[in-house]
């Protein structure tokens, strides 16, 4: 089932990963074209964005690799569940991630799935790929962070 946010967003699917394996730099809104099974299978919570990703074939933005299961109680006319799916935004900004995307090791990474008044939404960042290094310092600095906050803890409860 979604989960609930405070600020009123539905949270279908989180990528995880996708702010450890990619620097993203910048974060852009965008809407989804589903057809009916789809959306009951989103209402159900049943999706996966792990090993999708965006890009741009002539002029138009689609989500490929994303998993939405079949619609359980769905008949013959069930959505297969890998399809590539179109993604609405504005032309300017389907532009700006055309060219973003022309650079080697650039990439637009859906980042989160969920409903916003009613409607799908996907939250895609502009990302680079990290090399072993950068993710290595991530880990280390998550840690230091992790570990400061310990003493903090420890401290107030002396």
């Amino acid at each position: 089932m979604a989960r609930k946010k405070a600020d009123g967003k539905d949270t279908i699917a989180v990528n995880r990963r996708a702010r450890f394996d990619y620097d993203i730099s910048d974060v852009v809104e965008v809407g989804l074209v589903l057809t009916g099974t789809e959306v009951k299978s989103l209402r159900a919570g049943r999706a996966s964005i792990k090993e999708a990703f965006a890009a741009v074939r002539g002029g138009e933005l689609w989500l490929v690799q994303a998993h939405i299961a079949e619609y359980e109680f769905g008949n013959r006319q069930n959505h297969d569940p890998t399809r590539q799916r179109k993604l609405l935004a504005h032309s300017d900004e389907i532009a700006k991630m055309a060219r973003f995307t022309q650079e080697q090791g650039r990439t637009l990474v859906p980042m989160r799935l969920y409903w916003r008044d009613g409607i799908a939404k996907l939250q895609l960042g502009l990302g680079t790929g990290k090399a072993h290094h950068d993710k290595r310092a991530t880990i280390a600095e998550r840690d230091a962070k992790r570990d400061v906050a310990r003493a903090l803890r420890a401290r107030q409860h002396e």
